[in-house]
């Protein structure tokens, strides 16, 4: 069975760190994008970042570049997302997905999903 499993979410001070990890099994990173969103109660779900197979990366918000930073481990089959210098406005549960190939930032284009890690970011 595919599945992607987050972890490394909690609570954090202002200008803390955490690292979340997505887990692949069922499936290798191989010819996959594996994109992170994010997504607070009552607003839509939003695109941070991607990362392809090939190591290509991408950021789809202004507010976390320089402070979030995406990396893959494909011998553990695990995607990370590194945020330094939380704030604040970073509260969100945070998601992983994965489709074939290509990276895109619209959420409605990832077929798996997993079940989310919440992080809260205050004092």
């Amino acid at each position: 069975q595919v599945q992607l499993v987050e972890s490394g979410g909690g609570l954090v001070q202002p200008g803390g760190s955490l690292r979340l990890s997505c887990a692949a099994s069922g499936f290798t990173l191989d010819y996959y994008a594996i994109g992170w969103f994010r997504q607070a109660p009552g607003k839509e779900r939003e695109g941070v970042s991607c990362i392809t197979t090939s190591g290509v990366t991408l950021n789809y918000m202004d507010s976390t570049k320089g402070r979030f930073t995406i990396s893959s481990d494909n011998a553990k089959n695990t995607v990370y997302l590194q945020m330094n210098n939380l704030m604040p406005e970073d509260t969100a549960n945070y998601y992983c997905a994965a489709k074939p190939y290509s990276c895109t930032g619209l959420a409605t284009l990832y077929p798996t999903w997993g079940q989310g890690t919440q992080v809260t970011v205050s004092s």
